[in-house]
């Protein structure tokens, strides 16, 4: 049996708004909120009380989704170190195609964007580069060239 789709992936932030205006600037859409809370949640996640607010957001082709999720109870747990460098163990990056990446650093940098190299272009295939986003996850930007 194989998989049918990759559904979507779980962004955790601390405040859903200034996530959100991000995520809106690098042109995804929102598709629904929601206040998330229960037993069912508690025992998925293996944490007694969970109290989310999510908020799920679509790529412009409909197929990429983006879980915003705050954690409302309990408080948000601290890892070391706090902003995780690119070769660290776990999710590392969440790649996006755009058109130009110039003009998407430049719209993402007013929304808390940080870029941590440079821009880069990879032969004659892509320009390329790495962002600090919400929750200090790595957004990848690759612009394919002619």
């Amino acid at each position: 049996m194989t998989i049918k789709r990759l559904d979507h992936v779980v962004v955790v932030v601390e405040h859903l708004e200034p996530a959100i205006a991000f995520f809106t600037a690098l042109g995804m859409a929102i598709e629904g909120r929601a206040p998330i809370e229960g037993a069912w949640v508690d025992r998925i996640n293996g944490i007694e009380g969970v109290q989310v607010d999510i908020v799920m957001m679509n790529t412009p082709d409909g197929h990429g989704k983006l879980e915003l999720t705050r954690f409302r109870n309990p408080k948000l747990v601290d890892l070391q170190p706090a902003v995780a460098p690119p070769n660290a163990l776990g999710l590392r990056s969440i790649m996006f195609t755009v058109d130009d990446v110039d003009d998407t650093v430049a719209r993402l940098q007013p929304h808390g964007g940080t870029l941590i190299g440079e821009i880069v272009q990879y032969e004659n295939m892509y320009r390329l580069c790495y962002m600090r986003g919400p929750g200090a996850i790595i957004v990848a930007l690759a612009e394919e060239l002619s």
